[in-house]
């Protein structure tokens, strides 16, 4: 169940070209939040911006009572929280939506990433490393400044592949390319699943690929949300059982499910 807390910010620092990461003090949140769900930050004491905004949790640290998200400074609300200092106080709401959800029984799991879509992948990606025998990475970015949490896969264990579209850094290809090139080189369909976040039309790729191959694959969808509880339907995507609310029936959804258009 969400609740609404006023929480303390504990580091506010960026990791990236215009990308900040922020770790918030929560008890509540970080002991009751899953992988792949997400909170709602009210971004100002004033009334504009006056909704909230939608954040994945990137990491949940429950010895410590903290949350980290990750966020691009890409409009008003992004560039108020950026100022957020440590030590100060923000408006949360969570944790919202449903999370990942990985079959103990499977030996392989595959996180594709795309900007920041590799975040909320993190959390999920710890937990795998418990269970499962092999978990791979791969983080796709426009350019060497977009890429993210690469050291964080890499201190986790994982086979973290990154990739570039302009090839300033990795591999000069599409993370979907590199997918693709794992499920016909080395990895068995029934004992894989794909977990991914990202932009729209990576995810459209993955989810093909995952069919085409017959392998269990989850997608975290991004979509315009206001009240991040399902009562707007500002956040609405079409599904094979009908229209379905992002923030309250996902983020998470099984790729199956999808119209992708």
């Amino acid at each position: 169940m969400p609740i609404q807390e006023n929480a303390r910010v504990i580091e506010n620092k960026e990791v990236a070209k215009e990308h900040y990461k922020l770790t918030i003090s929560s008890k509540y949140i970080s002991s009751h939040a899953e992988p792949g769900q997400f909170i709602q930050i009210r971004c100002s004491d004033k009334t504009d911006p006056l909704l909230r905004r939608p954040f994945s949790i990137h990491r949940i640290n429950s010895s410590r009572n903290e949350i980290e998200i990750m966020y691009r400074v890409i409009g008003k609300g992004t560039k108020l929280l950026m100022k957020a200092q440590i030590g100060s106080e923000i408006d949360i709401l969570g944790p919202l939506g449903t999370g990942f959800n990985i079959d103990k029984k499977k030996q392989v799991a595959v996180f594709v990433g795309g900007g920041c879509g590799i975040a909320p992948l993190f959390t999920s990606a710890e937990q795998a490393k418990k269970k499962i025998k092999a978990v791979y990475a791969i983080i796709g970015a426009n350019n060497h400044d977009g890429v993210l949490c690469e050291s964080d896969f890499n201190e986790l264990g994982t086979e973290t592949i990154v990739t570039t579209d302009d090839g300033s850094y990795g591999r000069k290809a599409l993370a979907s390319d590199i997918l693709l090139e794992l499920l016909s080189s080395k990895l068995k369909a029934p004992s894989t699943v794909i977990i991914a976040c990202g932009p729209k039309a990576m995810l459209k790729a993955v989810a093909e690929i995952a069919h085409q191959y017959k392998i269990d694959c989850q997608v975290s969808l991004d979509e315009w949300m206001a009240c991040g509880i399902g009562a707007c339907k500002g956040c609405a995507v079409k599904t094979t059982s009908g229209y379905k609310m992002v923030c309250k029936d996902g983020p998470v959804f099984d790729s199956k499910e999808i119209i992708w258009q």
